[in-house]
């Protein structure tokens, strides 16, 4: 039984920051990889950041590089994203997933050439970037 949750969103002003987390059960944050994605309203989802299972390496799109910082705590089962240097662009509700259906860890687009599938999604967690 799969289940991840997202927290830690919210009211943002531009330029602030903000810290996501998405506790993970039923699977461990060291075995699959696991990505942060976003959705705005009238946009299709889009993959900011992933981490991989089994080295903790990252990845990250090129519209939040050297902004974001995807981490994990394994004893917590828990990946985070730190969102720096906000702006409205970054509105959005936030998901995470684990890569459960590819052995390429976080081979999905825009990291590699692959589409991302998941069976399992949070509810996901809002943020507004707004003076």
């Amino acid at each position: 039984q799969v289940q991840l949750v997202e927290s830690g969103g919210g009211l943002v002003q531009p330029g602030g920051s903000l810290r996501l987390s998405c506790v993970g059960s039923g699977f461990t944050v060291d075995y699959y990889s696991v990505g942060w994605f976003r959705q705005a309203p009238g946009k299709e989802r889009e993959a900011v950041s992933c981490i991989t299972g089994s080295d903790g390496r990252t990845y990250y799109a090129d519209s939040v590089k050297g902004r974001f910082i995807i981490s994990k705590d394994v004893a917590k089962n828990t990946v985070y994203l730190q969102m720096n240097n906000l702006n409205p662009e970054d509105t959005a509700t936030y998901y995470c997933a684990p890569d459960h259906l590819s052995d390429l860890e976080c081979g999905f687009q825009p990291f590699g050439r692959g589409t991302f599938r998941s069976d399992y999604w949070g509810q996901g967690t809002r943020v507004t970037v707004a003076s």
